[in-house]
């Protein structure tokens, strides 16, 4: 998908704007016509898609400083386009949580949860962000939950069916260990019962 470079963008929209009333006060309206077609386009697309698309670029490299900074130059949030508002959301959720700022993306996170979004994939990226938030917490009744909301869904990007596949043998693991725990438990108290149904030793006679 193509992409305009933001401060480019800017560079335009500046250079566009004045040049477009000069050439209507000097030369005519039709000499500016093809400017004002060129900036509402420049205007609106910046308003309803944000920076969403090249904030998603920057967070494939791993710089999650250039991501925030990019997100920073969004106008406004709610003003977004519902599938690039959730986008948002989503990233700066994961900016956060890469920044060992848990709770703080967990709130965004849910908030990109709580917005309709067109495709299964999409929402079950983000449940399986909050999947392995409650994973790191060891939440792992909450995790199970998100990933039985995931399991439901009709997931078809590859790569997220292998991380889910991952955070199930996680949790599956997990599951197994308390078991072993419970067992290993209940083993050691019939143990100590079993002894402790012994009588004293006698102590043999003194000569």
């Amino acid at each position: 998908m193509f992409t305009l470079n933001i401060y480019l963008r800017f560079a335009l929209i500046a250079l566009f704007l004045p040049a477009a009333v000069l050439l209507n006060i000097y030369l005519g309206f039709w000499y500016a016509f093809p400017l004002y077609l060129v900036l509402p386009v420049l205007i609106l697309s910046y308003i309803f898609l944000g920076t969403v698309q090249s904030a998603a670029n920057l967070m494939q490299s791993g710089d999650f400083q250039a991501t925030d900074k990019r997100l920073d130059l969004t106008l406004k949030p709610d003003w977004l386009y519902v599938t690039n508002r959730a986008y948002y959301y989503l990233l700066r959720g994961s900016v956060h949580i890469g920044q060992k700022r848990i709770e703080e993306g967990e709130v965004l996170l849910k908030k990109a949860q709580s917005i309709p979004l067109p495709s299964d994939n999409e929402r079950g990226m983000i449940l399986l962000q909050l999947a392995n938030i409650a994973a790191s917490k060891n939440k792992w009744k909450e995790g199970e939950m998100y990933l039985r909301q995931i399991k439901a869904m009709k997931i078809t990007d590859g790569s997220l069916k292998e991380q889910v596949k991952n955070l199930e043998r996680a949790v599956g693991s997990q599951g197994q260990m308390k078991a072993a725990m419970r067992m290993g438990g209940a083993g050691g108290s019939q143990v100590r019962m079993a002894g402790s149904g012994k009588g004293k030793r006698r102590r043999p006679p003194m000569r």
